[in-house]
């Protein structure tokens, strides 16, 4: 639409099924390109993106003429779709359900590429799920114990 303008920034999180680390080194950085495409045939900017085996942060600079659930769908269906595909596992590949989703200004960003950029070593010290409920309570997000990521059944 002509004459809107908008700077909004969205720190996307979801992980790999009942977070079992399955995005291996040896193909991360393939599904983080096909992933950066989906973002950016979207219209959307891509920042950064990184995430450990289990886990994926995306910071896009996001154009609000398409939902941010819609969005996360388009990268979850396309890139499990794609890893299929390619045969990388054994095993079928499934993101859990669900994602987090949440706005930053722009004095913040480069505090969050760096957090998002180091999270190998952020890991070794913390687990995902407690940083996945440290930024829940962080942003004043209600959520269901019962329903944050959900171990296998």
């Amino acid at each position: 639409m002509s004459n809107t303008y908008t700077q909004i920034h969205i720190h996307i999180i979801f992980a790999v099924q009942y977070r079992v680390a399955l995005i291996e080194e040896s193909w991360k950085n393939e599904l983080y390109k096909y992933i950066s495409g989906i973002i950016k045939a979207q219209k959307h900017k891509l920042i950064i993106i990184n995430g450990t085996s289990d886990h994926i942060h995306i910071l896009i600079g996001y154009k609000p003429h398409q939902s941010i659930s819609d969005l996360v769908q388009d990268i979850k269906g396309g890139s499990s779709k794609w890893i299929n595909e390619k045969k990388y596992l054994r095993v079928k590949f499934n993101w859990q359900k669900g994602y987090a989703a949440f706005s930053y200004s722009q004095s913040h960003l480069i505090k969050v590429i760096n957090y998002i950029k180091n999270q190998e070593q952020h890991h070794k010290k913390k687990k995902f799920i407690e940083e996945y409920k440290e930024f829940l309570k962080a942003f004043n997000v209600d959520y269901d114990e019962r329903y944050i990521l959900k171990e296998p059944e």
